[in-house]
């Protein structure tokens, strides 16, 4: 008999708790929209991105994980860079090998000593 007047009272303890809960919680209405938290420090966009930019760049935390648009942005910034330092770079390199072909004709075309010209 005591056990069950103990789980009658108990029952009604939580009753009353759930009760209060859901009357005294539903008077300030819905919980207002907060702004999504944004990246702070994002690439620079006046110059090329270096390496400690890379290296101090970090995302806000995001519910799952982090936000997709600050990661695309990140990852297409740099990978435009990359790909404009790779032109960059197969430029100057064919401009070199044209170079050394223009110094190798050159060269070819001249005796190598000044005595030989007499």
């Amino acid at each position: 008999m005591v056990m069950f007047l103990f789980l009658v009272v108990a029952l009604a303890v939580v009753v009353a708790a759930v009760t209060l809960a859901v009357v005294g919680g539903g008077g300030s209405g819905p919980l207002p929209e907060v702004a999504p938290e944004r990246l702070q420090d994002p690439l620079p966009p006046d110059r090329p991105v270096d390496r400690a930019d890379v290296e101090s760049l970090r995302f806000p935390v995001a519910p799952r994980g982090y936000r997709m648009a600050d990661v695309d942005d990140a990852l297409g910034r740099l990978a435009a860079e990359l790909a404009e330092r790779d032109a960059r770079i197969a430029d100057l390199e064919s401009a070199l090998a044209g170079a050394r072909a223009a110094a190798a004709h050159v060269h070819m075309g001249k005796p190598d000593h000044p005595e030989d010209q007499k």
